[in-house]
């Protein structure tokens, strides 16, 4: 029998969960993706005249997860105690992952798969007037742990 999705009620209607009588736990997440890009954009890296895109990129990543429940609509507004992305150059593209962690009544998921979003987002930005063919892949929760559902980690 499938799960029951958590954020409707028995009307069918979007609402947010109520969490008011959980405890408050520490609780991590970690999210990854890619953003294909070709080699002559990788090459050009250093030379891009909006500045350093990773760099840019990372940090709106960070900005962004601080953001998580402006953006996303039912999701809880977090006292993130860490958020941190790393953007990594590969043969044929970038790299990106996240960690979130806090101390809260629900976990902080959402926050590590938005500063993945965002970082890719910002990159194709940054990077579009060299190639507009540059595409974002495999966006996914790595891991997470912490609260009623305990340890999460994806399968290879």
């Amino acid at each position: 029998m499938p799960k029951k999705l958590s954020h409707y009620d028995s009307a069918g209607r979007a609402r947010m969960v109520d969490v008011s009588g959980k405890s408050a736990s520490k609780r991590e997440a970690e999210a990854s993706g890619f953003v294909a890009v070709s080699p002559e954009v990788l090459a050009a890296l250093p030379q891009n005249p909006k500045g350093d895109p990773l760099e840019v990129a990372r940090i709106a990543g960070i900005m962004a997860a601080k953001r998580t429940s402006e953006l996303i609509p039912m999701c809880h507004s977090l006292p993130l105690a860490l958020v941190d992305v790393e953007v990594r150059v590969c043969e044929n593209g970038l790299a990106i992952t996240s960690k979130a962690a806090t101390t809260a009544e629900t976990g902080v998921e959402m926050e590590a798969l938005v500063a993945v979003s965002v970082c890719a987002l910002t990159l194709y930005d940054m990077l579009k007037g060299a190639d507009k063919s540059i595409e974002i892949r495999q966006i996914v929760l790595e891991r997470k742990s912490g609260g009623k559902s305990g340890e999460y980690r994806r399968g290879k």
